[in-house]
């Protein structure tokens, strides 16, 4: 696939920098779910999972986003409402994703599920984060990890049950959708 290039503004929600792809561009995109891209923001280059936004219905052309580091925003010269050129490429190469400390921790507490989950690849890691995180109170995510190491213990490579599609990140989402921004 070749590269998709675009232009974008970049904006808050709740104290978070957004990047939301256009429409036009998230449609040449493989998957609606979530996917690794590799690509440039203002000619600084960058590899990072895209989420979908989760938005869908009548009329509605589901997209995606992503949340550039402090780092590529000051190599790229870049701050909330600044219009920015993008290019954009999907690839199979999985970046580690960053384990949350209470998941870590739990994860320490299992041999079997420690080996199981350093034994899956780091799509299915994603995923087990994204589901771990996709929830509102702090009871239910201590729920989510022990399901997760229960289901670890099992054998379960991957949690089951979860939406691809929606937008995982309750720091700037609402019902699975991606809130609009801050203006």
């Amino acid at each position: 696939m070749s590269a998709i290039y675009f232009q974008t503004k970049l904006y808050t929600i709740n104290s978070r920098i957004i990047l939301r792809l256009p429409e036009e561009a998230s449609v040449q995109l493989p998957s609606r779910g979530m996917l690794m891209v590799s690509g440039t923001l203002n000619g600084i280059p960058f590899k990072t999972l895209l989420e979908p936004d989760g938005r869908y219905g009548k009329g509605i052309q589901p997209s995606h986003w992503f949340g550039p580091d402090k780092k590529l925003l000051t190599e790229a010269h870049a701050s909330s409402g600044d219009t920015v050129e993008v290019s954009l490429e999907p690839t199979k190469e999985w970046i580690e994703p960053e384990v949350p400390e209470d998941l870590k921790k739990a994860l320490s507490s299992s041999p079997k599920a420690e080996a199981l989950w350093k034994d899956i690849t780091p799509m299915a890691r994603w995923d087990w984060i994204r589901w771990v995180r996709a929830v509102k109170t702090v009871e239910t995510r201590q729920k989510h990890i022990q399901v997760a190491l229960d289901k670890l213990n099992k054998g379960m490579r991957r949690p089951c049950c979860f939406n691809r599609n929606m937008c995982s990140d309750p720091t700037v989402s609402h019902n699975w959708t991606l809130l609009e921004p801050n203006v």
